[in-house]
C-alpha cells in the first residue's frame, strides 16, 4: 500500500512538473528610457523570488523563459525599479523612469556609505570604467587628471612604475606625502599595492576634514577609498576582457648628437687644438653608433581579465582572474603580474550576512635591462662591437672614451630578478540587531613576501675585482587589521540620523634578510658556491595603532545636514607623554533647491557645504621616543660585538596635526545636463615633525622634534555638461582644475653666535641623491619645495663667459643691489621657483553615436619648475668630454664672437668656466598639455549567439605633449619610495606611447 501511495505521489508531481513546464514560454522584451525612448543596455530582468534572470543587450533587448502570471522585476542603476506581470502576450516594452535621487544615491565614504544628497564633505568619485582609459598595472597612475585637487606624477615608462599622489598640497616635511588607501573597508597603507584595476567598481577620493578626520592620524594626506566589484543578484554572468598592443619610447624634446654633429661641435671649440682624444680626426663624422637604437624596441603589452559572478539574495559570489604582462620598450625588462579575487556574500538568516574574501597576486620581474644612462651618454663614436660583430671588452683601445666600460659586454651574463607575493584574506560579517541597529565586523590579514636575486659574473666589470657577486634579498611583512563597528540608522517625521561607533586595531611586523657572497665559478647562481660571505644583514620592524572612532550624520527634511566625528588614536611610535592624539570634524550642508521659496526649475540640485576639522601624522621612524643603541658590524672591535648610540630620543614628541576648513558648492542644472563642483580650502599644519640636524659629536646627527607650522590653501573646480543629448547622440565635456599655494609659516629657533634665538633656514637636497644637483630651502614665508640656487645671468656678450648674479641684501633680506659675475664662487644663492604647479588637472570629451563611441582625455599643469640635472652633463659646454651632448633646442644659440647675444656660453675642451655648475640655468618650466588617451569603440549586436554585449576598442595612450621643457618628460618622476621629485637625473626612463586593441565580451 505504501509503495502504491509513493508511486502515486511521484506520478502526480511529475504531471504537475510537466504542467508547469508546459506553461513556461519564451518572453522577449525591450527596456527603454521613459523620457528619451532610448534603449537601456545592461538592465536586470529577474523573475521575482527566484534566481532566474537575464540582462538586456546593447539595444535593450532581452529574452527569458517565464510562465503566465510570473512577475518580472526590471531594474537599472539611476532608474526606478519596475515590476511587470507576464500576461498572454510574448513581447513587451518596459519603460523605466529616471530616479534623479538614485543617480548618485550611494557614495562610499569613511567606514560607511551615504546618499550623495546628504553629504557634507568634499569628495570625488571616479567610476572604475573611467579609470581604464590607460593601460597600466598601477591604480595610482589611472587617477591622473581624473579628480580636482589630486596631483599625480606618473613616474617613468618602465613597466610597473607607480605614480606619486598628492592631495591638496604637501602637508608634512617628513615621511610620505601619499594618501591613505582603503580597499573594501581595510586600511592597506600609503599605496594601492598590487590591486588589479579591472577589479575596481569605484574610487572615492576624500579630501576635506569632514571626509578624512574619521581616519585620524592616517588621513593627513587625504584618503582614497576603493570599492571592488561584487556579485549582483541574478543569473550567472561571465565577462572577458583583453588588451593587446605595443609601446614605444617617447623621448620628448631631448635629442642627442650623432657622430657628425658631435664632431662638428668639438671642432668649433675655442681651444679645439687642445683636444686629445686618441682617435681625433674627421673620420669620426662617419663613426655613428646609435646607442639609443641598440637599447630600444617596440615593447609588447597584453592584459587579460576574466570574471564570473551571480547568485541569489542568500548566496552570491564574484571571482576574477587577471594577467598583465609588459615587455619594456628598453630591452631586457619583462614585467608580469597575476591577480585573483574571490568574494562571496552568504545570508543564511535575514539578520546575518557573512562576507569572506580572498585576494592574491604575484608580480614577477626579469631584469636584464639595457642601460638608460648609456642611451644618452655613450659617445656615438664608440661601438660596442668590433669589425667582426663581437663585443669589445671594457676600456677598449678602439674607443674614443677608452676609460669607459661596455655595459653590453657585462650584460652577456649579469642579470637580476624579483618576485612579490601578496595575499589578503577577510572574514567579515554583519549582524542586524534591530531595524535601525547593525553590528559589522571587518577582519583582515595581509601577507607580503618579496625576494630579489642578483648575479654579477666574475668576468664582468663589477665582478672581476671580487671574483663575482651573488646577492639574495628577502623581506616579508604581515599586517593585521580589525574593526568592530556598531552602526545606527534611524528616521522619524522629517528627521534622519545615522552614524557609527567603532574600535579599530592595526599592527605591522616585517622581517628582512640581505646576503651577499663573492668568489665563485662562472655560471653558478646559488650562495652555496661562494668563497666568501661578503655581507649578512637582517632586521625586524614592528608598529601598532589602536583607535576608537565615532561619526554621526543628521538631516532635517533633506534640506539641512550636519555631521560630527571624533577619533582617538594611540600609536606605538610616541612616548607616554603623547601616546594618544584626538581628531575631530564638524560640517554642515544646505540643499538650497529644496527650499519652498526656491523657484528656479532649471536647477536640479544646489548644495552649500561647510567643514572644519583635524587630521594628524606620525613620525616615519618607528621608535623616535627612545634613546637607542645600534649593535652592528660598525660597532664591533677586534672581532668582538659592540654597541654605539644611534638615536637620541624625544619623549615629548607629539602628533603633527593639520586643521582644515573649507566651503564648497555642488550644482546640477538643466535636467542634469550641466554639473559643477567648487571648493575652497585652507589647511594649517602645526607641530611639524622633522629630524633636526644636531652636532655629530655623539655619533648622532639628527633628532626628531616638532619644529614649525605650514599652510596650504587653494581652490578646486570641476565643471561639465552634455552639449548634445538625444536618443542616438551624446557629446559631453568635463574639465577639472586644482590650485594650491603652500607656505611654511613657522620654523624652530636656534642660538646664533650672540646667544640670541633666531630662525635659521634649513637647506635640503632635491631627492636625486646626486652630488652637485639642486638644493632647496625651508624658510618661513615660502613654499616647502622652493629651490635654492645660484641665479643664472646669461652669457657675457663681450667674451662669451657664463654669468651669475651677486645680490646684496640688508639684515631683513631686502635686495639692495644686483651685479653680474663670471666667477661662480662669488655668485649668491637665491630663492628661485618651486616644484609644484599653480594649476593642474585634466579635461575629457566623449562622443557616442548609437553603437560607436569616441573619447579623449587630456592632462595639463601650469606654473611649476623642474630642475633638469641631465643638462649639467649633456649640455656642459665642453666640461664633460666622456659623454654625448644634446642638440641645441630651437631658440638656443652658442656664443662664438664678441657681440653675440647667446643662450649658451663659449665652449671649450675640458671647460673650467663652471657654466654647467648647479644654477637656475637648468631650472625650467614644467608646463605641459598632454593627450593621455584617445579611444574609439564599437559595440556589436551578437545577441543571436547568447552574448549580451561585445565591444571592440582601439586606444592610443600618451600620444603627444606640448611643452617647452627640454628634457624627456615634464611630468616629474617619483622615487622608488613614491616621493615626488623636483629634479630629473641623467638616466630618465622615458614615457611610452601605447597603441592598444581591446575586446570585451559579456555573456
Amino acid at each position: 500500500m505504501k509503495k502504491l501511495i509513493t508511486k502515486g505521489l511521484f506520478l502526480l508531481m511529475l504531471v504537475l512538473s510537466f504542467s508547469v513546464r508546459a506553461q513556461e514560454r519564451s518572453i522577449t522584451g525591450t527596456v527603454i528610457d521613459a523620457a528619451t525612448n532610448g534603449p537601456i543596455p545592461g538592465a536586470s530582468v529577474v523573475i521575482k523570488n527566484t534566481t532566474i534572470g537575464t540582462a538586456t543587450d546593447f539595444d535593450g533587448l532581452f529574452t527569458i523563459q517565464a510562465s503566465t502570471n510570473a512577475t518580472l522585476v526590471i531594474s537599472y542603476l539611476g532608474y526606478k525599479t519596475k515590476e511587470m506581470v507576464v500576461g498572454s502576450e510574448s513581447t513587451y516594452t518596459i519603460a523605466l523612469e529616471e530616479d534623479a535621487a538614485q543617480l548618485e544615491e550611494v557614495v562610499v565614504v569613511g567606514y560607511s556609505t551615504q546618499k550623495r544628497e546628504s553629504l557634507t564633505g568634499s569628495l570625488q568619485t571616479v567610476k572604475g570604467d573611467d579609470l581604464r582609459d590607460v593601460t597600466t598595472p598601477s591604480v595610482e597612475n589611472m587617477l591622473n587628471g581624473k579628480a580636482p585637487g589630486v596631483f599625480v606624477s606618473p613616474g617613468s615608462g618602465k613597466p610597473g612604475s607607480k605614480g606619486g599622489v598628492v592631495i591638496r598640497g604637501q602637508a608634512t616635511l617628513s615621511g610620505t606625502t601619499s594618501p591613505l588607501w582603503v580597499i573594501d573597508g581595510v586600511i592597506v597603507g600609503s599605496g594601492a599595492g598590487e590591486l588589479n584595476p579591472d577589479d575596481i567598481e569605484s574610487i572615492t577620493v576624500l579630501k576635506d576634514a569632514a571626509s578624512t578626520s574619521i581616519y585620524g592620524s592616517q588621513g593627513a594626506n587625504g584618503v582614497i577609498v576603493v570599492t571592488t566589484k561584487r556579485a549582483k543578484v541574478g543569473k550567472t554572468t561571465v565577462n572577458f576582457s583583453t588588451k593587446l598592443g605595443f609601446n614605444q619610447l617617447n623621448n620628448g624634446n631631448t635629442e642627442m648628437m650623432n657622430g657628425a654633429e658631435l664632431y662638428d661641435t668639438y671642432s668649433s671649440f675655442a681651444n679645439a687644438d687642445q683636444i686629445s682624444f686618441p682617435r681625433w680626426s674627421p673620420d669620426l663624422r662617419n663613426s655613428n653608433f646609435d646607442w639609443w637604437d641598440v637599447a630600444t624596441k617596440s615593447g609588447f603589452t597584453r592584459n587579460y581579465n576574466v570574471s564570473i559572478q551571480g547568485g541569489s539574495e542568500t548566496l552570491r559570489s564574484f571571482m576574477s582572474i587577471g594577467l598583465y604582462d609588459e615587455e619594456g620598450a628598453v630591452k631586457g625588462y619583462d614585467y608580469t603580474r597575476y591577480n585573483f579575487r574571490f568574494k562571496t556574500e552568504y545570508k543564511p538568516y535575514e539578520w546575518l550576512t557573512i562576507k569572506p574574501s580572498l585576494v592574491g597576486s604575484l608580480r614577477d620581474v626579469e631584469d636584464r635591462q639595457y642601460s638608460t644612462t648609456a642611451m644618452y651618454s655613450n659617445l656615438p663614436w664608440d661601438s660596442p662591437y668590433d669589425e667582426d660583430g663581437n663585443l669589445v671588452g671594457h676600456r677598449s683601445s678602439s674607443w674614443v672614451n677608452s676609460a669607459s666600460t661596455n655595459y653590453l659586454y657585462d650584460l652577456q651574463w649579469n642579470h637580476s630578478s624579483n618576485k612579490n607575493y601578496e595575499f589578503m584574506g577577510n572574514l567579515d560579517f554583519d549582524i542586524k540587531l534591530t531595524d535601525w541597529l547593525t553590528f559589522s565586523s571587518v577582519n583582515n590579514l595581509r601577507y607580503n613576501s618579496y625576494k630579489a636575486k642578483g648575479y654579477t659574473d666574475p668576468r664582468s666589470s663589477g665582478g672581476e675585482s671580487v671574483g663575482g657577486r651573488i646577492t639574495d634579498y628577502r623581506s616579508e611583512y604581515t599586517r593585521q587589521y580589525t574593526n568592530q563597528i556598531l552602526r545606527f540608522n534611524k528616521s522619524w517625521d522629517k528627521h534622519y540620523l545615522n552614524g557609527l561607533l567603532a574600535y579599530e586595531f592595526n599592527d605591522y611586523r616585517s622581517e628582512t634578510l640581505d646576503v651577499y657572497g663573492t668568489g665563485f665559478i662562472p655560471g653558478f647562481e646559488v650562495l652555496d658556491v661562494v668563497a666568501k660571505p661578503e655581507r649578512t644583514k637582517g632586521g625586524i620592524n614592528e608598529w601598532a595603532v589602536q583607535s576608537i572612532l565615532s561619526n554621526a550624520n543628521y538631516s532635517y527634511d533633506n534640506k539641512y545636514m550636519a555631521q560630527v566625528s571624533f577619533r582617538r588614536d594611540g600609536a606605538s611610535n610616541f612616548g607616554d607623554n603623547a601616546k594618544y592624539g584626538n581628531f575631530f570634524s564638524l560640517s554642515g550642508g544646505w540643499n538650497i533647491d529644496r527650499e519652498d521659496w526656491f523657484k528656479a526649475d532649471w536647477v536640479d540640485a544646489l548644495k552649500l557645504r561647510l567643514a572644519y576639522g583635524s587630521v594628524g601624522n606620525r613620525p616615519s621612524s618607528l621608535y623616535p621616543q627612545y634613546d637607542l643603541y645600534a649593535v652592528s658590524s660598525g660597532a664591533a672591535y677586534n672581532g668582538n660585538p659592540g654597541a654605539l648610540i644611534s638615536q637620541i630620543g624625544n619623549k615629548d614628541l607629539t602628533w603633527e596635526k593639520t586643521y582644515t576648513s573649507g566651503v564648497g558648492l555642488d550644482a546640477r542644472l538643466l535636467n542634469n545636463r550641466a554639473r559643477l563642483t567648487f571648493d575652497y580650502y585652507q589647511k594649517n599644519t602645526d607641530n611639524i615633525l622633522y629630524q633636526v640636524p644636531v652636532t655629530g659629536l655623539t655619533g648622532v646627527t639628527s633628532i626628531w622634534q616638532n619644529i614649525g607650522e605650514m599652510e596650504n590653501k587653494g581652490i578646486e573646480l570641476a565643471i561639465g555638461g552634455d552639449i548634445i543629448r538625444t536618443q542616438d547622440l551624446t557629446w559631453s565635456i568635463d574639465v577639472n582644475l586644482g590650485h594650491n599655494v603652500n607656505n611654511l609659516t613657522k620654523l624652530y629657533k636656534t642660538k646664533d653666535a650672540s646667544g640670541n634665538y633666531v630662525v635659521r633656514p634649513i637647506i635640503v637636497g632635491d631627492g636625486l641623491g646626486i652630488a652637485g644637483s639642486a638644493q632647496r630651502m625651508l624658510e618661513p614665508g615660502r613654499p616647502v619645495d622652493t629651490y635654492y640656487l645660484k641665479e643664472w645671468a646669461g652669457v657675457n656678450p663681450d667674451n662669451g663667459l657664463p654669468m651669475w648674479y651677486t645680490v646684496d641684501r640688508d639684515d631683513q633680506g631686502n635686495e639692495l643691489s644686483r651685479t653680474t659675475t663670471s666667477n661662480y664662487s662669488e655668485a649668491t644663492f637665491e630663492k628661485t621657483g618651486k616644484v609644484s604647479p599653480d594649476l593642474f588637472g585634466g579635461f575629457t570629451t566623449a562622443l557616442s553615436y548609437k553603437r560607436i563611441d569616441l573619447s579623449a582625455v587630456f592632462g595639463y599643469a601650469i606654473g611649476g619648475k623642474i630642475y633638469n640635472y641631465s643638462r649639467q652633463e649633456y649640455d656642459s659646454d665642453g666640461t664633460y668630454t666622456d659623454r654625448n651632448q644634446m642638440v641645441l633646442r630651437p631658440g638656443w644659440s652658442r656664443w662664438e664672437k664678441p657681440g653675440d647675444i647667446a643662450t649658451h656660453p663659449i665652449a671649450r675642451y675640458n671647460n673650467q668656466d663652471k657654466g654647467n655648475a648647479t644654477s637656475t640655468r637648468f631650472l625650467e618650466k614644467s608646463d605641459f598639455l598632454k593627450l593621455r588617451s584617445l579611444s574609439l569603440g564599437y559595440n556589436l549586436d551578437v545577441s543571436q549567439y547568447n552574448i549580451d554585449n561585445l565591444r571592440i576598442s582601439f586606444t592610443g595612450e600618451n600620444l603627444f605633449v606640448i611643452t617647452d621643457y627640454s628634457g624627456v618628460d615634464p611630468e616629474i618622476p617619483v622615487s622608488d619610495s613614491g616621493a615626488i621629485l623636483g629634479s630629473t637625473g641623467p638616466a630618465v626612463y622615458p614615457a611610452t606611447s601605447k597603441f592598444m586593441l581591446g575586446l570585451n565580451v559579456n555573456f
